[in-house]
Parts: structure tokens; C-alpha cells; sequence
């Protein structure tokens, strides 16, 4: 940018500002603020820029090579999951583990679970039979009978109408819909 350019952005600062310039700072520190700022914000776009250009070259770099991006994804998770089980945090909560897996408490209470899951799965059993022999006992007796009956009649009927046999309707001729 040549000399006219960066005046024009001073003017655009003191006329956003209502041409006031901000308290303690004088009009020549002023415009070198602006002329280093606009060379920043040049550096910055010429930065971006290169990096553009740069992911470009690697992502061709890697379609040559064959590297997709879930063999990338792979690979990063990998390195993250090996990283992590290095990391001192890590150790120390596995070592922790171990130790509590080692006590006492832990095996008592691990006993003491595991008993209690064997009881509820002999409780559950033992429901499941009596609920069994409840529904046989209501199947078998004289109530369900008479309901069985009666749903073994009705589809009866309902299968012989749709034979035909049945119907007596004077509206209906045998003929399909």
C-alpha cells in the first residue's frame, strides 16, 4: 500500500471516533498506530494465505500417498489413546484400581454382590413358575372355559360370513367390493 492509502484510514479512524483521538494519544502516534496496524493486518492475510496454500499441498501430499481421513482419524485416536495411557494421571489411576481390586472390602463386597444377584435371579425364577401355574390354573378354569367358548364362537361366525355361509342380509349379493 503506498503513503495516500494509509492516510485515508487515519481519516476513516478520526471519523469514526467524531474525530476526537482517543485521550493521551497525539495525532502522529495516531497515524503510526494505523500504518502498523494496517501492516499487521497485511502480514495476517498474507499468513492466511501461505496457510491456505500449505493445507492445499498437504492434502494432495496425502491423496498421493493414500491417506484417507478416517486412516487419519485412526491414526490421531492411536496416539491420543497411547498418549493418555502414558500420562501420570493414567498410571495412577490404574495402580489405585489394582490396589482396591486387591482389598479386602472390595472382595466382600464383590461376594456379597454377587450372592445377592444369584438370589434375585432364583427370586425372578420362582415368580416366573408361579405366574406359570397361575395362568394355567385361569385357563383351566369354568370362566375362561365359557370365554374361550365364546371367542371360538364368534370367530366362527366371522369366518363363516366371509365365506358366505352365513349372511342373511338382503342388501348382500356375494359379490367382491
Amino acid at each position: 500500500m503506498d503513503s495516500s492509502e494509509h492516510g485515508s484510514s487515519v481519516s476513516s479512524i478520526d471519523v469514526a471516533s467524531g474525530g476526537n483521538l482517543p485521550p493521551g494519544l497525539t495525532e502522529e502516534e495516531a497515524e503510526e498506530m494505523q500504518v502498523e496496524l494496517t501492516k499487521v493486518e497485511d502480514e495476517i492475510q498474507t499468513l492466511r494465505q501461505v496457510l491456505v496454500a500449505k493445507e492445499r499441498h498437504a492434502a494432495e501430499l496425502k491423496r498421493r500417498l493414500g491417506i484417507s481421513p478416517l486412516s487419519e482419524i485412526k491414526q490421531n485416536f492411536t496416539k491420543g489413546w497411547h498418549e493418555v495411557q502414558c500420562s501420570n494421571a493414567y498410571l495412577t489411576a490404574s495402580s489405585t484400581l489394582e490396589e482396591i481390586g486387591r482389598s479386602d472390602a472390595y472382595k466382600r463386597t464383590q461376594e456379597t454382590l454377587s450372592q445377592a444377584g444369584h438370589m434375585t435371579s432364583a427370586a425372578f425364577s420362582s415368580m416366573g413358575s408361579a405366574i406359570r401355574n397361575q395362568f394355567g390354573e385361569m385357563r383351566n378354569s369354568p370362566s375362561f372355559k365359557t370365554f374361550e367358548d365364546k371367542v371360538e364362537n364368534m370367530k366362527d361366525k366371522v369366518m363363516g360370513r366371509s365365506n358366505g355361509e352365513s349372511d342373511h342380509s338382503p342388501t348382500s349379493n356375494n359379490t367382491p367390493f
